[in-house]
């Protein structure tokens, strides 16, 4: 079996070539990040790799903050990776939606199976609802560029089949009319090694995380209200990521909560020693495929109070490990804090569940074995 995947950034495809690598099915990575990071990380062979770097670079530039050229970005790197792709053999094109569409129609031509990644809803669902809410804050909607959402709409005809991480997120697709054998769900993994930390509080304050952007997709100004109306003695609200320009007039009076701690995005690796301090894990996503903290969070064994429309429900057991709430419903945010919050002996047992779970059932290695036994059967049809 032979798989060669196309990223045009990160996402969790190094996770996924990764375990193709290691079973010797991984033919072709290409991405727009660096070789050497990938081969240090993730101990793929340079030989496998080919490097789209100046995507990365130019994205990353203070030229494109203020020109934007993410949609021409998009269509170089495409344009670039069809043109690296050795069809040859091939078994199997994994691409990211957005980034695959010149490769597909160049598959369409050859013998592969074709299969879409897409980590989020439907991209006319995400576009839809995101810009729903920003209406909701009285602020100007931040549409999807009609480049980005016609093109994916032409990758997700063209694919064979296409992947996401959750059952909501796979619904999105069947309500457009997709058939339910095209639309493959396989739900994601976390490093257990890097998301290992026990509790290490050494203080007694009830201390709530959030990582992740500041913003509107992700319902941050949910979490800070609850947590402001609260007013629970004690008690502390830890935000670690960048807030988006758009609501910086909206969180101004947030700050002035001394309980409120707002943290600039760290690395990756860095994440584990604030969770280990931390009680429950809160993210109120107005849309996601999966949020990838609430396992980060988990692994390290907190509870997680999430939304239905973060992907929670592939992952979490109300009532078990977590609650799992409707988007927007700030009363029943505030229950479930005050309630963690009244019964901590209770949320500490929450969390040990979620710890158990995670290891036990959402590592990469478990991921990996889903995966190629998707693969395997899509190829023996």
């Amino acid at each position: 079996m032979n798989i060669s995947i196309i990223v045009g950034g990160r996402f969790h495809a190094f996770d996924l070539a990764k375990q193709l690598n290691k079973n010797n099915y991984l033919s072709q990575l290409i991405t727009s990040y660096p070789k050497y990071y990938i081969k240090k990380k993730y101990g793929i062979d340079n030989s496998r790799i080919k490097s789209i770097f100046l995507k990365e670079i130019v994205q990353r530039s203070f030229l494109n903050k203020i020109y934007n050229f993410e949609d021409k970005l998009i269509e170089y790197f495409d344009v670039k990776a069809e043109k690296m792709i050795d069809f040859e053999n091939l078994d199997i094109l994994i691409g990211w939606s957005s980034f695959s569409l010149k490769s597909f129609i160049t598959a369409q031509k050859k013998k592969c199976i074709k299969i879409l990644e897409r980590g989020s809803t439907h991209i006319e669902f995400q576009n839809d609802i995101v810009n729903e809410e920003y209406l909701l804050h009285n602020l100007n909607p931040r549409p999807i560029s009609n480049y980005v959402i016609q093109k994916e709409k032409k990758e997700y005809e063209i694919a064979d089949y296409i992947t996401v991480p959750t059952e909501f997120a796979r619904k999105t697709f069947l309500s457009k009319g997709f058939s339910k054998e095209k639309i493959i769900k396989i739900p994601y993994g976390v490093n257990l090694e890097e998301f290992n930390s026990s509790n290490k509080k050494k203080d007694t304050k009830f201390r709530i995380i959030y990582t992740g952007a500041v913003s509107i997709r992700k319902g941050t100004l949910y979490l800070l209200q609850a947590f402001d109306e609260l007013n629970l003695k004690n008690s502390e609200l830890l935000i670690i990521g960048n807030i988006d320009k758009e609501i910086q007039n909206l969180i101004k009076k947030f700050k002035k909560n001394k309980n409120i701690i707002f943290n600039r995005a760290i690395k990756q690796s860095e994440l584990s020693k604030y969770y280990s301090i931390s009680d429950v894990f809160i993210t109120c996503s107005i849309e996601e495929g999966l949020s990838m903290v609430q396992l980060q969070a988990m692994s390290c064994g907190l509870p997680v109070i999430c939304t239905s429309n973060s992907g929670g429900d592939e992952i979490i057991h109300d009532g078990k490990d977590g609650y799992i709430l409707p988007i927007r419903n700030l009363k029943e945010l505030k229950q479930k804090i005050k309630f963690l919050y009244d019964n901590q002996s209770i949320c500490k047992e929450m969390g040990k569940t979620a710890q158990i779970k995670v290891k036990k059932y959402f590592s990469w290695e478990s991921y990996g074995k889903n995966v190629i036994s998707v693969y395997q059967n899509l190829l023996n049809k």
